[in-house]
């Protein structure tokens, strides 16, 4: 049975609760969701779930509460509004939103709060659940990202990277900010080696908040692809907002197939839909020894 491991995006801290648990009960889902998805039981699957976001919380105060996720995030990580803005100007050049002017002599040009509820606007999105999410995402960013070197980065990272050897996997699924996580790790340890890496609305891309941050380094606008990795594909949903800009083989141009694809409509980043996708199946079933149906 082919080892998987599922490396997961933000907002998956589960304060209070064990490592341990969290796994436990993490993996569980994660395997319904790819068996469901695989047309298989669950039985037949063989995925373990790696949990590094409780190194980014720790020490930290837990958040106030969604509501408030974009204002906090202004508060703690001021920086991170530079992000916000390369991020909407990069969403506007991918899917063409005709948003209002988002700096002006490098400034913002209009308010974070009103930037966020545009775009909202722009694409039939719930707004207050937008400016929550795009708070909750930049807040882990700036976790994990914040420099370099950083105790915590390279903590989150070895997490990964141990669960992958662990477990022996031969195929990592990577979802949002883990796909940045993922990426580092197996750069971090190149003795590793997986058949298959599957990013899923994967931000690798994001220029200056994410890509010119990564290590190693960009060489000339190219993002490198870690040496143990035998294939990587990865797919985005078309509504997904983090999954900028696209293609991602403009800057990761080793990627070898780069799907664009219909997942959820209105759960554009959430990676239950991506991991029941029939996408997520296809790519998956070559390494599994067969999938098919568990009749």
């Amino acid at each position: 049975m082919t080892a998987i491991v599922g490396v997961h995006g933000v907002g998956h801290y589960a304060a209070g609760h064990s490592p341990v648990d969290v796994v436990s009960a993490r993996s569980t889902l994660w395997t319904g969701d790819l068996a469901a998805g695989l047309g298989v039981a669950p039985e037949r699957i063989s995925l373990t779930y790696a949990y590094y976001a409780h190194h980014l919380h720790r020490d930290r105060p837990v958040a106030q509460g969604a509501a408030d996720a974009l204002e906090q995030l202004v508060r703690e990580h001021p920086e991170a509004v530079t992000g916000i803005t390369d991020w909407a100007e990069s969403l506007d050049e991918s899917l063409g939103l005709g948003l209002p002017a988002v700096t002006a002599q490098g400034r913002l040009a209009v308010p974070l709060r009103q930037l966020v509820s545009v775009i909202a606007e722009r694409l039939s999105l719930d707004g207050r659940l937008t400016r929550a999410f795009i708070g909750l995402f930049f807040r882990d960013v700036a976790l994990y990202l914040g420099q370099r070197d950083d105790a915590t980065r390279i903590a989150a990272r070895d997490e990964v990277a141990a669960v992958i050897a662990s477990a022996g996997a031969r195929v990592v699924i990577a979802h949002s900010l883990g796909s940045v996580v993922a990426y580092e790790a197996l750069h971090a340890h190149p003795e590793l080696e997986v058949d298959l890496l599957l990013t899923l609305g994967s931000p690798l891309g994001l220029p200056h908040g994410v890509f010119d941050r990564l290590s190693p380094t960009p060489v000339d606008g190219t993002g490198q692809r870690p040496g143990g990795v035998r294939r990587w594909v990865n797919l985005c949903d078309h509504g997904d907002i983090v999954a900028i800009p696209r293609p991602l083989k403009r800057r990761f141009p080793t990627v070898d197939l780069d799907l664009v694809d219909s997942i959820a409509p209105f759960d554009f980043h959430k990676v239950a839909p991506y991991l029941r996708s029939a996408a997520v199946a296809a790519t998956i079933a070559p390494f599994l020894g067969g999938g098919g149906s568990s009749s």
